[in-house]
């Protein structure tokens, strides 16, 4: 990919001379889809990014809330993809994807504190998509397990669109002390910037602009020198540099060296400050020789931090990465001057308005094609056979596999697992304990149905899992991929699954404070899904929380659905039922008060009646009471409807099931809020028995467990 004839032009227009090699290689990745957002960017603001708990909004290396409990502990939260480099090579593309959002939490001055990985990949019947599936877990897991950091949330899915194109996305929440936080913001001119961590080669080069045109076919062997490759115990010896750094107070702002290497770190540093810089390139550590000046500014080499720098912290700093054995070198200035520039071998290799370089790429005008959802085409289903089939999809199963490779435990913070509807981690620094629940993830079916609808619901499963333990949301960060913007039809989904979204953040009063876009996810089978991936963080007070998993002492409670009763008609668009089976139906009705469902869902959870809760989305009710059985607790299940397929196997978003002593209470809770219909009971039978309209079907969990476990005996 090179500086397309019509950038060049107003780059000349702007610097009134031929851009030199350097200066065009820097402008082609700052100013590629991936780092510059142009297709993107009129949309983004769209959504509500402030707060009264937002510190740092969208703009740095990661988004910064205080926790409502203690005003003066924060959280900096960041999400990236790494999917092109994922296709090349899943190993080091996930593993560096990971390494990436670590060190844009480390820039902000916090220690990392849990990782989200949300996995998107072509069908898992294709040995291709169990490869790349193989290789993204062991790279997400060789590297978070080796720097400490454990991954307790996210999500995996299937879809036949993904098989040229999986996509990683991965975020992590940090923590910090009010005094600790530290931008990408240079603060004056004269300061020294430190590039501290590995040397830099010739690994990654021309990442970002990689990450921003389509798959070539030839991707896998022609793109290899565009991936980075990773170090995590280098990794683990820069957060704890940084942490020293941090301590100490030696530093005025950072930024982590991301896509477009050093040349973006540094020029989006100073000119976000108003500031120019000068550097020398040949100060910069190298281990390779001869590299040349794009080279050494695009590298994207892993495990590094520019910092700005006093003259009289300078040799501190120094002194602290020796003790960790990284280089510490101090590469040029902050200066008044707005003009970034920078000289190899005593020549001038770039010298332009550092604002340009980060700002001046002109925005893209494109064409939109709305979406429309689909007809009603319902094959005819037997309600076994309907019931067997989401159970035993690969999306809708036992993800195990996958968790069990990460260190989650790590930190001792973790206390609730992964595998539940959201993590639960335990925040002892603040004030007083506090809960933080975590959840991420989105479902491709319900956005390639609808997109709005889809990227609506995502958002509030996202908020349902984080209330089901008990949680506030507090505040989300966001992904956002589809394929390739210039095609009309594709860019009106991206604009669906953007307004979806926000809507439902903006409904949920939960800001959106960071986030990543991720376009030209096409190849030659054509777009990926569109697909608003997030993470979101709640809170609550205390460490305990209600499991999914049932204890068989209490009264079933739906809570949430719309389609539930003799006269209902429930709507199978997006469900895993009809992805397995074929057809087609519109996507089901959205909830009419969302932020209600949420809080009341929220409070309902820590009642000391309320046993057990299950957010009910992938798969339906049946896929949900399948999973809150055990060998030690069942359920005797009745549900009233006029289409029990539908009834079971609708995936209507914002609903859960509730196990608890005191239905009443429940019933009383979200009176006026959504609807609520007892459907049972638990007990210690390890058996689920349903009685849909005049049909019954029963399942022991040894049978659920079976049907579940796709993954595991095929992979294992």
């Amino acid at each position: 990919m090179a500086l397309s004839t019509s950038d060049r032009a107003v780059v000349v227009e702007k610097i009134d001379r031929d851009p030199t090699t350097a200066e065009a290689a820097l402008f082609e990745n700052l100013w590629s889809e991936h780092c510059s957002y142009r297709s993107s960017r009129p949309l983004l603001g769209r959504f509500e990014s402030d707060g009264e708990h937002v510190v740092v909004p969208p703009g740095d290396d990661a988004g910064v809330v205080a926790l409502p409990e203690d005003e003066n502990t924060y959280l900096a939260m960041g999400i990236e993809s790494h999917n092109h480099p994922s296709y090349v090579d899943p190993y080091d593309g996930a593993a560096t994807g990971v390494g990436g959002i670590v060190r844009d939490i480390l820039s902000m001055g916090g220690f990392p504190i849990a990782l989200t990985d949300s996995l998107y990949f072509g069908d898992f019947d294709r040995e291709h998509s169990r490869y790349l599936l193989e290789g993204v877990v062991e790279g997400i897991s060789d590297y978070g397990n080796s720097i400490g950091v454990p991954t307790v949330a996210g999500s995996v899915a299937f879809h036949e669109d993904y098989e040229e194109n999986p996509l990683v996305n991965v975020a992590c929440v940090g923590m910090l002390s009010a005094d600790r936080l530290i931008t990408a913001e240079a603060q004056e001119a004269g300061n020294n910037l430190v590039l501290v961590g590995a040397s830099t080669g010739r690994d990654g080069l021309g990442g970002a602009s990689f990450a921003s045109e389509d798959i070539a076919e030839d991707a896998e062997t022609e793109d290899r020198s565009a991936v980075q490759v990773g170090n995590p115990y280098r990794e683990k010896l820069l957060i704890e540099t940084n942490e020293a750094l941090i301590e100490e107070d030696l530093v005025e702002s950072a930024r982590d060296l991301g896509a477009a290497g050093l040349g973006g770190a540094s020029s989006e540093l100073v000119a976000k400050g108003g500031f120019g810089a000068a550097i020398n390139l040949d100060d910069v550590p190298q281990r390779e020789p001869n590299m040349n000046a794009t080279e050494i500014l695009l590298s994207e080499s892993q495990e590094r931090i520019v910092y700005e720098v006093t003259d009289e912290n300078v040799e501190r700093v120094q002194e602290l990465a020796a003790r960790y054995d990284l280089e510490a070198a101090v590469i040029g200035e902050v200066t008044e001057d707005p003009n970034y520039t920078c000289t190899l071998d005593g020549e001038v290799a770039v010298d332009v308005p550092a604002e340009f370089v980060g700002e001046g790429a002109p925005l893209a005008d494109l064409d939109t094609v709305e979406p429309e959802q689909p007809d009603e085409d319902r094959p005819d289903v037997d309600l076994e056979d309907a019931v067997e089939t989401v159970l035993a999809s690969p999306n809708t199963a036992s993800k195990r596999w996958v968790y069990r490779q990460y260190d989650h435990e790590v930190q001792v913070r973790t206390a609730m697992r992964p595998g539940d509807d959201a993590a639960l981690l335990a925040i002892r620094e603040a004030e007083t304990d506090t809960g933080l629940a975590i959840s991420a993830g989105a479902d491709p079916n319900w956005t390639d149905t609808a997109p709005y609808e889809g990227a609506f619901a995502a958002g509030l499963e996202n908020a349902t899992n984080i209330a089901a333990k008990g949680a506030t949301p507090l505040a989300a960060v966001d992904c956002l991929n589809a394929g390739n913007p210039e095609k009309p039809e594709v860019y009106g989904e991206f604009s669906g699954i953007v307004d979806g979204l926000a809507d439902a953040c903006k409904d949920l009063s939960v800001p959106v404070v960071g986030g990543n876009v991720s376009l030209y996810n096409d190849s030659s089978t054509g777009p990926i899904p569109p697909t608003p991936t997030l993470t979101m963080v709640g809170t609550k007070p205390g460490f305990s929380a209600p499991s999914m998993s049932l204890s068989g002492d209490g009264t079933l409670v739906l809570v949430g659905d719309l389609a539930i009763g003799d006269d209902a008609e429930p709507r199978l668009g997006g469900s895993e039922l009809l992805v397995e089976t074929g057809g087609s139906d519109r996507f089901p009705e959205l909830p009419d008060d969302p932020s209600g469902f949420i809080d009341t869902l929220a409070d309902v959870a820590d009642h000391e009646d309320t046993l057990a809760v299950h957010d009910a989305s992938h798969g339906g009710l049946a896929v949900t009471l399948a999973e809150m059985v055990h060998d030690d607790a069942g359920a005797d299940v009745t549900v009233d409807a006029a289409d029990p397929v539908g009834a079971l196997c609708h995936e209507q978003p914002g609903r859960a099931v509730i196990e608890t002593t005191d239905p009443a209470a429940i019933a009383d809770a979200f009176d006026g809020v959504a609807p609520v219909v007892e459907i049972g009971a638990a007990d210690d039978s390890g058996t689920l028995d349903l009685t849909v309209g005049e049909q019954s079907l029963s399942f022991d969990a040894e049978a659920i467990a079976d049907l579940r476990s796709v993954l595991e005996d095929e992979l294992d």
